[in-house]
């Protein structure tokens, strides 16, 4: 599991990693609704990982992990 940043700007989601200091774009996502968002995601660079699907408030720090480069 890796601490993840999410922050929202002009309606793209961006997803910070600290620790690897990588940020990319999250560009498809499973659950895309204020009530309930999050699922598998697919990163710009092709990496995928799992956020726990919840209410969508951005910017927040998440604990997520990575399923495929």
């Amino acid at each position: 599991m890796a601490k993840v940043m999410l922050r929202e700007s002009d309606g793209v989601v961006y997803f910070y990693v600290a620790k690897k200091d990588m940020e990319e774009i999250i560009e498809t996502i499973e659950f895309d609704s204020q009530e309930k968002w999050g699922g598998e995601v697919e990163l710009g660079n092709g990496e995928v990982w799992w956020i726990k699907p919840e209410a969508k408030n951005l910017p927040k720090e998440i604990s997520c992990k990575r399923i495929s480069d």
